[in-house]
C-alpha cells in the first residue's frame, strides 16, 4: 500500500516533538491556522453572494436566468473537481494543490468584480468553483497528514467551527459591504483574505503526498466522476425552475446516476482509482457522507427561506437580518468545538444523532412561527440548528476523513465536501419548491380570508413566485385598506410553505439520528484499507 511522505523527517503526527529546524513546518496547529484561513474565504464568499445577488442583476441588467448562473456556475464547477482536487494534492502535493487553489479563487474573484458584464461574472464565477474544489479537499487532507489520531477530531472541530462561522456571518457582511460600499466589494474582499493565506501558509504549511511511485493517473475516472456529478447538480439546480418531476430534471438526474454508478463499477476494476471504493468498507465513512449531505441539506435550505422571512415578511435589511441570526453563528462557534471534543470521547455514533436531534427541534420549533412572530420565538430554533449542525459537522467529517487512510486524506475531504455540497444545493432547492407548491394551493384561500375580493385574489395566483419569495405582489396605485389585506394574505401563504418545508426538514432530521445512531456501531472504526 502506498505511503504518506512529508517534507521533514519526522512525521508530524508522531508524538514526538520535531526537530528545532523544522518545527515551523513541523507544527499541526499553524497547519490548521494555515487551512482555515483558505476554509474561511470559500466559505464566506459562498454566502455572501446570495446578498449581492439583487445588486449585480440589477448594474449589469441580468435576467434571472442569467442571475441564477452566478450561484450554478459556481456550483457546477466545485462539484465535479472537489475528489479531483483531493486526490491530485494526495498524489502530488496537499500544498502546493491548496496553494494553487487558494491564488486562482483569489485571482478569479479579483476578476468577477473587474469582468462588467454578467458574462463575465458566470464565467468567473466557474473558475472559482474549480478552483475552490482543488483548495477545499486539500484543508481536510492536510489536517490528516500531520495530526495524531487523538487530536484529529479536535481538529476538525475547529475546522468546523471556522466553516459555520463563516457561513453564518456571510449575511452581514454581503449586506454591510452591499449597502455601503459596491456589489464588486463582496468579491473584491477575497482578496486580502487570499494573499493572507497564501503568505501565511507558503511559510507553514508542510509538503505531504503518496509516495505512488510511477502509477498512471485514473483519466477515465476523472471524465466519469465530473459528467456525473455535473449531470446530478445540474438537475438539482434546475428542477425548482423547471419542476422536479420535469422530463429535463427527471433526465439530467437520471443520466447522472447512471454515469456515477458507471463510474463506481470502473473504479473497482482499475489498479490506481481515482475515489478507491474501499472506502465505503468502513460503514463509519459512508453513513458520515450520507448526514454530512442531511447536514448541508437542513443548513442551507433553512437558512435560505429564514433570510427570505427576515428581509421580504418582516422587512428587515440585510444587515439587520443577518445580525438576528447571530445566535445562530454564536451556537456553531461552540458547537463545533463541543462536537469534537465529545466525538473524540465518545465517538460520531452519539454525536452524529445528537446533533441531528438539535436540528429537528430547530426544525419543529419553526412551527410557531407567524408574520408578525416576536423574536422571543425566532432565536431558540437559530441556537438549536447551530447547536445541531455545528455538532453534526465536527462529526460527520471525523467519521469521513478520520476513518479513510491517512495517504487517501484528500480523496476522502474531497468526497466530505462533493456530498456537502450537493447537500446544499438539494436543499436549496426541494425546500423553495416545498414552499412554492404550497403557496400556490393556498394563495387564493389566504387571500380572500384576508378581505381581498375572490376575483382579485384569483387573479393574483399568477404572483404566486413572487409570494413563494415572501414578496406580496402590491402596487402603490392600491387603496391602503387592499394593500394592508393583500399583504396579510401572502404573508399567511408564505408562512404555510414555510410550515410544510420545516415539517419535511424536520422528518429528515429524525431520520438522519437513526441512521447515524445505527451506522456507527463503534465508537472507533479501524480506516478502510488498514
Amino acid at each position: 500500500m502506498p505511503s504518506t511522505s512529508v517534507d521533514h523527517p519526522t512525521t508530524p503526527a508522531a508524538d514526538t516533538a520535531p526537530p528545532a529546524a523544522g518545527r515551523l513546518r513541523s507544527n499541526p496547529w499553524l497547519t490548521l491556522l494555515a487551512v482555515a484561513f483558505g476554509l474561511f474565504m470559500v466559505q464566506l464568499d459562498g454566502s455572501v453572494v446570495a446578498i449581492a445577488n439583487p445588486e449585480i442583476g440589477s448594474d449589469l441588467h441580468a435576467s434571472t436566468a442569467e442571475l441564477q448562473w452566478v450561484t450554478n456556475a459556481y456550483l457546477l464547477a466545485l462539484a465535479a473537481t472537489l475528489i479531483l482536487g483531493g486526490k491530485l494534492g494526495d498524489r502530488f502535493g496537499r500544498r502546493t494543490y491548496y496553494l494553487v487553489g487558494v491564488t486562482g479563487f483569489t485571482l478569479a474573484s479579483v476578476a468577477i468584480g473587474l469582468s462588467g458584464s454578467i458574462e463575465g461574472v458566470v464565467v468567473f464565477r466557474a473558475l472559482q468553483g474549480a478552483f475552490g474544489g482543488l483548495l477545499m479537499p486539500n484543508t481536510l487532507g492536510l489536517l490528516r497528514a500531520v495530526f495524531p489520531p487523538r487530536k484529529f477530531a479536535m481538529a476538525v472541530g475547529i475546522w468546523a467551527m471556522v466553516s459555520a462561522v463563516a457561513t453564518a456571518l456571510g449575511p452581514i457582511v454581503g449586506g454591510l459591504l452591499v449597502e455601503h460600499v459596491t456589489w464588486e466589494s463582496v468579491f473584491y474582499i477575497n482578496a486580502p483574505i487570499g494573499v493572507i493565506a497564501f503568505v501565511f501558509s507558503a511559510f507553514v504549511l508542510p509538503q505531504s503526498r503518496n509516495s505512488t511511485g510511477r502509477h498512471r493517473f485514473d483519466i477515465p475516472g476523472v471524465v466519469l466522476l465530473a459528467l456525473g456529478l455535473l449531470a446530478v447538480v445540474f438537475g438539482v439546480v434546475k428542477g425548482e425552475t423547471w419542476g422536479w418531476t420535469s422530463a429535463g430534471t427527471l433526465g439530467a438526474v437520471a443520466v447522472g446516476l447512471v454515469v456515477l454508478l458507471l463510474f463506481g463499477w470502473y473504479e473497482t476494476r482499475v489498479r490506481h482509482p481515482l475515489l478507491p471504493m474501499r472506502l465505503f468498507r468502513s460503514r463509519a465513512l459512508t453513513t458520515g457522507a450520507v448526514i454530512t449531505a442531511l447536514n448541508f441539506f437542513v443548513m442551507l435550505g433553512v437558512i435560505f427561506f429564514v433570510m427570505l422571512y427576515l428581509q421580504n415578511v418582516r422587512g428587515f435589511t440585510p444587515v439587520e437580518a443577518g445580525v438576528r441570526t447571530l445566535p445562530l453563528s454564536l451556537a456553531s462557534l461552540v458547537a463545533s468545538p463541543l462536537g469534537a471534543a465529545l466525538t473524540q470521547r465518545f465517538g460520531p455514533r452519539l454525536t452524529m444523532p445528537v446533533g441531528m436531534l438539535l436540528q429537528a427541534a430547530s426544525c419543529f420549533g419553526m412551527l410557531t412561527w407567524q408574520t408578525d412572530s416576536s423574536y422571543a420565538t425566532m432565536w431558540p430554533p437559530f441556537i438549536a440548528l447551530g447547536l445541531g449542525v455545528g455538532m453534526v459537522m465536527s462529526a460527520s467529517s471525523d467519521a469521513i476523513v478520520g476513518n479513510a487512510p491517512v495517504q487517501d486524506g484528500g480523496v476522502a475531504g474531497g468526497l466530505q465536501a462533493t456530498t456537502l455540497q450537493i447537500g446544499g444545493a438539494l436543499g436549496t432547492s426541494v425546500l423553495v419548491s416545498l414552499i412554492s407548491s404550497k403557496v400556490g394551493s393556498t394563495l387564493t384561500g389566504e387571500l380572500t380570508d384576508a378581505g381581498v375580493p375572490s376575483a382579485m385574489a384569483h387573479g393574483l395566483l399568477e404572483a404566486r413566485d413572487a409570494v413563494a419569495m415572501g414578496v406580496a405582489p402590491v402596487s402603490g396605485d392600491m387603496p391602503a385598506g387592499l394593500r394592508a389585506a393583500v399583504i396579510e394574505g401572502s404573508g399567511q401563504a408564505f408562512m404555510n410553505g414555510v410550515h410544510s418545508a420545516v415539517v419535511v426538514t424536520g422528518i429528515l432530521c429524525l431520520l438522519g439520528a437513526v441512521v447515524a445512531a445505527a451506522g456507527v456501531r463503534r465508537t472507533a472504526e479501524q480506516p478502510a484499507g488498514h
